[in-house]
């Protein structure tokens, strides 16, 4: 029998997506792991077909597939993407056993609970749910699980250079019941000051590239920070940076020659790539021409991106996406939710800006508590989100692609 719509309380219970989430929090997926994401995805690609949901594994690089399953829909309905990361961050600063899945206190602990292996729970429990009903929704959902949203982002870049569409994505980032529509862009800079080397003893006779990273940052501090702090977004926020890391010297006794400062840079609409590294390389030009000694040059950090840079997220107020999202977290939790200006850089941006979908980022969680010492997420916020996301399916699968504004 075939259901116009469907309640998901009906075809799961809490305990069966408690242990979905446990078995996805228990599989090591970060960049130390053997085969890093490899096993999870191959895990999820299982699940799924055991639930009679066609699912593919998809190679990426170095054999780290993405896994991107679909029910299929009539096709006279908008498609729908759940997009979410199977990759997380390293385990080393934990003081939990991070692959135990312990649960105590209605949580989930362990090393990506909330960023984001819970979300993906959810999302494959609310496919499941459809499936079971024998829903069939007018529009295709699509499910990308994702490598590498941590790093390089090779995952959605995977998917943005493929035939990969839908109408509409949700990206699964832990958002505590609020949505966004929009994100600073990101960017990561490496800056490398070059000296000579010398005796300690005889600092004369060396340059010190330690000292000459120090006048930089005091110039960007002097003459960048009130730029930035003059730039808003009414989505997204501020302009803002970070000085993350310096490396420097050799030796104590030795005047070091070279010193790396890593930057990170969030950005707004009118800034991009290039227009926030010319502020550093102007700052860098300027320095030069004081001092004759002053040598450094800036560029992407390497590690930072495979092919496509970090856009902000801009994804209009009046999308159907944005209306049916903003409907199923009221439906379900009683409430008008607000859009959250807080939300870090997602691969929301790529699947927006190179895929022209439109995409808002919504999931369960507490995104504070991503990458903390006791990473942890809500059994209750995992069952709501199964329920958020399904009535977001049936909402917009069943729109016709006509409707977006142009």
């Amino acid at each position: 029998m075939t259901e116009r719509n469907f309640d998901p309380r009906k075809y799961f219970t809490e305990a069966e997506l408690v242990s979905l989430t446990r078995n996805l929090v228990k599989i090591p997926s970060h960049k130390d792991a053997p085969g890093f994401e490899r096993q999870v995805a191959e895990y999820i690609h299982n699940y799924l077909l055991e639930q009679g949901i066609h699912s593919e594994l998809h190679p990426v690089v170095d054999g780290r597939p993405n896994v991107i399953a679909k029910i299929e829909g009539k096709g006279n309905g908008k498609s729908l993407m759940f997009n979410g990361h199977t990759d997380t961050v390293l385990p080393y600063n934990m003081t939990i056993d991070p692959f135990e899945a312990a649960v105590a206190d209605g949580k989930i602990y362990g090393r990506g609970s909330v960023d984001m292996k819970g979300s993906l729970a959810s999302f494959m429990m609310s496919m499941v749910a459809m499936k079971r009903s024998g829903y069939e929704p007018d529009g295709d959902v699509l499910f990308t699980a994702v490598i590498g949203e941590e790093g390089k982002s090779e995952g959605t870049e995977y998917i943005v250079k493929s035939d990969i569409r839908a109408d509409g994505a949700i990206v699964g980032e832990p958002s505590d019941y609020e949505y966004a529509i929009g994100h600073r862009g990101l960017e990561w800079f490496d800056v490398t000051f070059y000296g000579k080397a010398s005796h300690s003893g005889r600092p004369e006779n060396g340059v010190n590239a330690i000292e000459h990273a120090m006048t930089f940052i005091s110039r960007v501090k002097e003459d960048l920070y009130p730029v930035l702090r003059e730039k808003y977004d009414e989505y997204m926020g501020g302009s803002v940076m970070n000085f993350g890391t310096i490396t420097g010297g050799t030796e104590q006794s030795t005047v070091a020659d070279k010193c790396i400062l890593r930057i990170d840079r969030r950005y707004i609409p009118g800034e991009d790539k290039d227009s926030v590294m010319k502020e550093y390389q102007e700052i860098i030009d300027k320095l030069k021409e004081e001092d004759p000694k002053f040598n450094a040059k800036i560029e992407v950090t390497p590690e930072s991106l495979l092919e496509l840079y970090h856009p902000p997220l801009i994804t209009s107020f009046n999308e159907s996406i944005v209306t049916s999202v903003r409907e199923g977290i009221k439906d379900v939790m009683g409430y008008e939710p607000n859009i959250t200006r807080g939300i870090g850089w997602s691969d929301a941006a790529l699947l927006k800006a190179y895929a022209n979908i439109p995409t808002v980022v919504f999931g369960p969680g507490d995104l504070s508590l991503a990458h903390t010492e006791e990473e942890h997420v809500k059994i209750e916020d995992l069952v709501n989100a199964v329920n958020i996301y399904s009535r977001i399916t049936q909402n917009f699968t069943s729109l016709p692609k006509e409707d977006d504004p142009q």
